[in-house]
């Protein structure tokens, strides 16, 4: 693995990363219906989503009252995470396997754990039989009791990039044991539900797009924003995303960004969260300019106009996607060249460039983001 993803912290990110190879089923290509695992920059984005506080706080569920809640959002050391990657990375699957356990898995925080603690799926509503066996002093994980998860973008097509393949992930395995997919909507089935709430369909996956928003403003426990890098002022998705932000927090949840590379200048809503400097969100960007060994002699960043440089931003910005031919990427990535050069550095070197294609004043990035 790669020494900057070395994960020595507390999280649930082994947990659930085990938990998805069971439970998610690789959604489409030669291999659809093979566990699904995450490569290693998907499980350093797990590891940090899911990290736990060092002073987490822990309520036993037989002592949650009024005056003393559930500890949701607060064991976790970030309130958000945004993810900037290239097409074809894998955001869309691995999205959707976040889905699957936020909606059914064990994200929320149980305690640490004693010698011989077990989390069994027998007592989490799936009768497939898997145990994960702790580590003395592992964080241990459990269930939301009441999940209302939303996926969002700026298009029904775009939010099928991450909805297609969860369906697919629930179809094709044990998933289907706990999340029923209906018209518009996946429905989750809590263990030992009651018989009077069972069909009212209250803990749920919905899409929100914006042309579809009547789910808006309803407090929710997560939300998964794909292609935050088209969310603008104009087309009024930075405002979803701000109205999905504040209805997690209401509910002890968290929200997560996921994107290309985004155009500058726009002011989007995933370059509201980059600049934002806080440190309670977690950033997964890969930006080629940050990077030394993307360099010429004379210290500025390689063309991605040359071929032998594109190929070297190419490799470095897919690492860790074995799944991606390179060689199809360079192919998509040198025709774009000839008509949009500045979309086809965000979209394949993942760059941060100018709608009509001209580059940012130079250092202006590396400067303000050296370090990130």
């Amino acid at each position: 693995m790669d020494t900057d993803f070395r994960v020595d912290f507390p999280t649930l990110g082994d947990l659930i990363d085990a938990w998805i190879t069971r439970h998610c089923k690789q959604p489409d290509g030669p291999l659809r219906g093979k566990p699904f695992r995450l490569s290693d920059w998907q499980f350093w984005v797990a590891a940090n989503r899911w990290r736990i506080r060092d002073n987490a706080r822990f309520v036993p569920p037989s002592e949650v009252t009024v005056d003393n809640p559930m500890v949701l959002n607060q064991a976790f050391t970030y309130r958000q995470t945004l993810t900037a990657a290239p097409q074809k990375t894998g955001k869309g699957p691995c999205t959707a396997s976040f889905v699957a356990a936020e909606a059914c898995g064990p994200v929320v925080f149980d305690g640490w754990a004693k010698d011989g603690d077990v989390y069994r799926c027998s007592d989490n509503g799936c009768p497939c039989g898997w145990t994960y066996r702790y580590n003395k002093g592992e964080p241990k994980g459990r269930r939301h009791p009441s999940p209302l998860i939303q996926m969002t973008a700026n298009s029904e097509d775009q939010v099928e990039n991450m909805y297609r393949p969860l369906k697919a992930m629930i179809l094709l395995g044990p998933l289907k044991n706990m999340l029923k997919v209906r018209e518009g909507f996946i429905r989750i089935i809590q263990p030992n539900a009651d018989e009077s709430v069972a069909d009212l369909d209250l803990d749920r996956i919905d899409i929100v797009t914006s042309s579809a928003r009547s789910r808006l403003g309803n407090p929710i426990t997560d939300a998964e924003q794909d292609e935050a890098g088209l969310y603008t002022k104009t087309n009024g998705m930075i405002n979803v995303a701000d109205t999905q932000r504040r209805g997690a927090a209401g509910m002890g949840g968290r929200t997560h960004a996921w994107t290309n590379a985004w155009d500058p200048t726009e002011g989007s809503y995933a370059q509201r969260v980059y600049e934002s400097g806080s440190q309670d969100i977690f950033i997964f960007y890969r930006n080629p300019d940050l990077e030394q060994s993307l360099r010429g002699k004379d210290g500025t960043p390689f063309s991605f106009q040359r071929k032998a440089d594109r190929r070297r931003i190419l490799k470095w910005v897919y690492a860790g996607s074995p799944w991606v031919d390179l060689d199809s990427i360079e192919a998509e990535a040198s025709e774009m060249m000839k008509t949009d050069p500045a979309q086809a550095e965000r979209f394949f070197g993942n760059r941060l460039v100018q709608g009509a294609g001209a580059w940012l004043p130079d250092g202006l990035w590396q400067a303000a983001y050296a370090g990130a």
